[in-house]
Order: C-alpha cells, then sequence, then structure tokens
C-alpha cells in the first residue's frame, strides 16, 4: 500500500484578494503535486485555509470602516472562489477563526508550555503613537543592523536572512503610515528555539533531498537561533490559556504562531467532518506518511525551522526533552517545497504599488488552465521570474494551442471524420511501436520529476510526446490513405492511444482540459474532480457558518497509467481545447492589467 501523503500548503492571508504571485507559489505547484499523488495511488490530505488574526488585519478592516470579523468572512469567502476557480484540489480549506483551530492552537501550546520551551519575557514593543496599537514586526522596516539592507522587516532580513527584533533596526518606520514607532516593555512569551538547535540540526542533517535553496538557507540560521515572541499586545487573535494570561484582553498569541499550527488543525477539522474523529492521525502519526510544505520563499524560516520547533516541542524531543502533547508523536516535514517570487520588471507584486494581476481578472478572461501550465512550465520554481505578457501570449498559442491542443483536434477529427469511433488498429509498423513505447515510458520519467516537485521538467518531459505525436502524424500522412484504410486506421488508433497517454500526464497540469480530452475521447464520468465552495456551521461556535473548500477526489478518476483505448467507442467532432490570443496582446496585456515601465 502507498504511503500516505500530507500536502500542507501556506495559508493566504485574509486582507484583500490574491494575485498571480501568491498562486506561483504556495497555490498551483502544491495541486500539480496532490493531484499526481492522487493518480499515482497515494491517499493524500491536502489542507490550508485561510490566514485571519494579527494587526494586518485590523488595519484593513479600519481602511474599509469594517469590523476584523466582516473584513475576513469576506476576503475568505473572495479567496475560496478564485482558488477554486484554479482548480486546487483541497480536501479542506478552512480558515484560522475557527473554534477547532482555537482549540487545537491552545492544546499544542499547552504541551509546548509543560515540556518548558516557552518562556516568559519582557521586551521593547513597538507601538503606533497615532492609534496605540502594536505593531506587527512586517509592518516595521528598516535598516539592518547585520548587513545594512534598507528595506529589512522587523521580523526578518530578505537580504542576509537573519531573524532581527524590530528595536534592532536602524531608522525604523511603519510602513503603514510612515511614522516613527515608539517602544515600551511589555511581557510576551517566547518560542525558546535556542534549545532546539541541536534536534533542528540533526533533522535539517538528514534532509539532503531537499531543494538547496530551501537547505542552504536553512541550515545557515541554526548558528544564531533567538527566543521568538509567540504572543502580542492585541485583542485580535487567539487567546491564551495559560493562569494570569486569560484575563489579559489584549493579550493573544501572534498570528505566525497560530498560522502554522493551522495545518494541524485544519487537518483535525477534515477527520471530524469526516466522521472519523481520529482520521487524521493517518497522516500525521503513522511513521510511514509523507509530509510535503509549500509556500513562497519569504516562508522558509516558518517551515524548516519554527514549525518543526513547535512540533518537536510538542513531541518533548527537543534539545530539554519532555513528554509528547495531546497529539502523541508528530511526524516532522518531509519536504519543504519552496518557489522563488514571480515578479513583474523585475519587482515584486505590489497591491499598494498598483504591480499586481488579481486572479479572478485572470481567470475571467483567460480561464484556469492556462494560468496553471504557465506557473508550471515558465515559473518561479528555481529562480525569480519576470511574469510578461508576451511570454504567456507564446506559451498559450505554441505549446497548448498548436502543440497539444491541435494534436487532440486533429487526431480525434479523423477518426470521427472517417471511422467514427476509435479505429481498429491492424498490423503496427517500427514508427508505431516506437511512439508508443515513448508514450508509455514517459510515465515513470514524468511522475519521478513530478515526486521531487521539479515541475518544469515534468512538464516539459510530456510536451515532448506530444512533439512526437505531432511529428508522427505528419510523416505518417493518414488522410493520404484512402486506398489503405486498415493503415490509415493502425496510424489514427496509434496516434489516439499517444493523446490519451498524454492527457494522463497532464492531467495535473491542466485538470479542466483533461476532462474534455477524456470526454473527446468517448470516455464517461469524472476524470479530473474539482474542488467545491460549501457554507458550513462551524463544529464549535452553534450559529456560525464557514465558507470551505472540499471535494470528492476518491472515486474513479484518471491512475497514473497508460491505459489501452477502447476500439469502437464512438467519437464526436472535438472543439477547440485552447483559444489562440492575439499576438499584440503579449505587447501591451489586457485593458486592466498594470502597465510597468
Amino acid at each position: 500500500m502507498s504511503n500516505p501523503v500530507l500536502t500542507a500548503v501556506a495559508w493566504p492571508y485574509a486582507n484583500g484578494p490574491r494575485h498571480i504571485g501568491h498562486v506561483s507559489g504556495f497555490g498551483v505547484p502544491s495541486d500539480v503535486f496532490s493531484r499526481y499523488m492522487r493518480m499515482a495511488g497515494h491517499k493524500v490530505l491536502m489542507v490550508s485555509g485561510t490566514d485571519e488574526h494579527g494587526t494586518p488585519i485590523q488595519v484593513q478592516a479600519d481602511k474599509e470602516n469594517a469590523s476584523p470579523q466582516e473584513t475576513v468572512d469576506k476576503y475568505a469567502r473572495q479567496i475560496g472562489g478564485d482558488l477554486q476557480g484554479l482548480g486546487l484540489s483541497y480536501d479542506l480549506f478552512t480558515r484560522t477563526t475557527t473554534g477547532n483551530h482555537y482549540k487545537v492552537v491552545q492544546d499544542l501550546f499547552s504541551a509546548l508550555w509543560r515540556n518548558g520551551y516557552v518562556v516568559p519575557k519582557t521586551q521593547l514593543g513597538a507601538i503606533s503613537p497615532s492609534t496605540g496599537r502594536t505593531l506587527p514586526d512586517r509592518y516595521i522596516e528598516g535598516t539592518c543592523p547585520i548587513c545594512g539592507y534598507e528595506s529589512a522587516r522587523g521580523d526578518q532580513c530578505d537580504n542576509c536572512g537573519n531573524q532581527l527584533d524590530p528595536a534592532d533596526l536602524k531608522n525604523p518606520r511603519s510602513k503603514i503610515n510612515g511614522e516613527v514607532p515608539e517602544f515600551i516593555e511589555t511581557e510576551h512569551l517566547f518560542l525558546d528555539l535556542p534549545s532546539f538547535a541541536g534536534a533542528l540540526g540533526t533533522f535539517l542533517s538528514s534532509r539532503q533531498d531537499w531543494r538547496p535553496n530551501v537547505l542552504k538557507f536553512s541550515q545557515n540560521l541554526l548558528d544564531d537561533l533567538k527566543p521568538r515572541a509567540i504572543t502580542r499586545d492585541l485583542d485580535w487573535g487567539v487567546p491564551i490559556p495559560l493562569d494570569g494570561w486569560r484575563d489579559k484582553p489584549l493579550k493573544r498569541f501572534y498570528v505566525w504562531f497560530d498560522a502554522v499550527i493551522g495545518y494541524l488543525s485544519a487537518s483535525v477539522e477534515w477527520a471530524r467532518r469526516s466522521g472519523n474523529d481520529d482520521a487524521w492521525q493517518e497522516f500525521w502519526t503513522n511513521p510511514d506518511a509523507q509530509g510535503y510544505y509549500f509556500m513562497g520563499k519569504d516562508n522558509i524560516v516558518f517551515h524548516s525551522l519554527i514549525w518543526p520547533s513547535l512540533l518537536l516541542g510538542q513531541n518533548g524531543q527537543g534539545d530539554k526533552g519532555g513528554e509528547p502533547g495531546a497529539f502523541g508523536t508528530l511526524n516532522l516535514p518531509t519536504e519543504v517545497v519552496s518557489s522563488e517570487f514571480l515578479k513583474m520588471s523585475g519587482a515584486k507584486f505590489s497591491t499598494s504599488r498598483g504591480t499586481v494581476i488579481y486572479v479572478h481578472d485572470f481567470l475571467r478572461e483567460f480561464g484556469p488552465d492556462s494560468l496553471r501550465y504557465f506557473i508550471s512550465v515558465a515559473g518561479p520554481e528555481n529562480q525569480d521570474v519576470d511574469f510578461t505578457w508576451e511570454e504567456f501570449v507564446r506559451r498559450t498559442n505554441f505549446e497548448l494551442a498548436n502543440e497539444w491542443g491541435n494534436l487532440v483536434n486533429r487526431s480525434i477529427s479523423m477518426a470521427h471524420k472517417n471511422v467514427g469511433a476509435i479505429p481498429n488498429p491492424t498490423a503496427l509498423t517500427d514508427d508505431d511501436e516506437a511512439l508508443k513505447s515513448l508514450s508509455r515510458g514517459a510515465f515513470e520519467v514524468v511522475g519521478g520529476h513530478l515526486r521531487q516537485s521539479r515541475f518544469k521538467q515534468a512538464a516539459s518531459e510530456a510536451m515532448r510526446v506530444v512533439s512526437a505525436a505531432n511529428k508522427y502524424i505528419s510523416d505518417q500522412e493518414p488522410w493520404k490513405r484512402k486506398d489503405d484504410v486498415a493503415r490509415r486506421d493502425t496510424i489514427l488508433h496509434t496516434a489516439l492511444q499517444v493523446v490519451q497517454d498524454a492527457n494522463t500526464m497532464l492531467t495535473p497540469f491542466l485538470p479542466h482540459a483533461s476532462q474534455k480530452i477524456h470526454e473527446a475521447l468517448g470516455g464517461s464520468g469524472v476524470w479530473a474532480a474539482q474542488p467545491e465552495c460549501q457554507d458550513v456551521e462551524d463544529l464549535d461556535v452553534p450559529g456560525r457558518i464557514n465558507p470551505i473548500l472540499t471535494g470528492d477526489y476518491a472515486g474513479e478518476q484518471a491512475r497514473w497509467e497508460s491505459t489501452p483505448i477502447e476500439v469502437g467507442r464512438p467519437l464526436d467532432k472535438p472543439s477547440p481545447l485552447f483559444a489562440k490570443l492575439d499576438p499584440k496582446l503579449g505587447e501591451t496585456g489586457p485593458e486592466w492589467a498594470p502597465v510597468v515601465d
């Protein structure tokens, strides 16, 4: 039996709609991986949700003259709709404001506290002089005291990678309104990260198959681990279940702390909703289970160091020892799959600067699969990449429309016109056998790349089969075989077999198109299941309604194998799969797109 696979996807922040830079990091890669793993026979649990706590939510709520709850309610629904439109096959996409999440966070914290990995400490906290509110670390910017980078954040320098404290920054300023923050003494609870240095070092040294950028970055931070605050002075967040802290209404868990625990809480909620409260354990406490975490590179430290520390502390496996908490001994990440940044003209996508392409705008005009394909073959898998309309148009027109769409349409059209069904092959030539052998052999090659999250190589290998099939048809010229019907039908049968194979291999990338191709080949039923948006009642807060994404992906669907096509299955005339885009679009982009000099 194949190993259970947990796909833990970074939580999008619920203070605005998502843009294509976001989903190139956490969304599309995780779904391509999960769809392949299901097709390959693994039981997969893909979870995430909207990250809904913290001062940034309060800031956005103030801008909109709304409450924090009203704000996250609006954006949780909007983000869920975007991710559904992209076809991201979450088993559960939930939110961090559920009663279930609060309880899981508090239970995990209690284990950390009992095992001695949380300590109280007084520090200087940043306060906004104009509002009196705490400024979150990421909303403070200044010059890094270590490397001199002028745009370091209050929690981390993106230039040198070191953890920082806002009070250490030179020339600190609020990113909200530019004012200089005030620093006052306040007591907080800290995760004692230095107490995990030995265990983390052992863990990271065993992760030699991680992407080099993730592993090297993480190992470089081990020598400078510092205690990190897990509470903040604010009233929007998970309450602290500790004597002396319960009665402090302005003390809450820091948003980063409760958000990373969301992977576990979402799994627990999924199990509770499935009717088997213990089902989550198959993915978390089973030694044979594998856990893959997907995010952008700005979140590496939280997943390669901080989340493993929380797991080690809960398990009683940090340098101080301890006993397992309420969840037993939880698995550490198998791999942290981090993408680089998708940019425009060398700059990160930025809502405030207007350099942003929102997912809902893109889906409205171009649909989901062209974006999924672009991110997979030209996205920021291993390095920062500029998004350009020229490259998007080129990939769509030449690879999706001309290569793949043309192969599907002309193969099925000729079979429909000449036979009306899947033709019957007779004697196969060496050319027929060679193409079919290439197609069958590609399953292991493409699958191997997908198992290692090498999406560009996987898609390129699948498209190599498509190119070979197009060349085969051009060389064999079945339209000239009017006097040799048996040979014509054999050519068309071979081509259609390879179309079905290629469709299977491209299903993780193009699930919407693959369903249409399955049907065009005479198939019925679900080939590539899609997620559904549902409104459900909170499991622990009666009367509260939460929007979720979920779906049934365990039925009879595509499997990662070459399956013989059924001779005689009726075929209809196919419709074009991918509309070619106006080349001028590559020069200007659509009217609604930002213009970047």
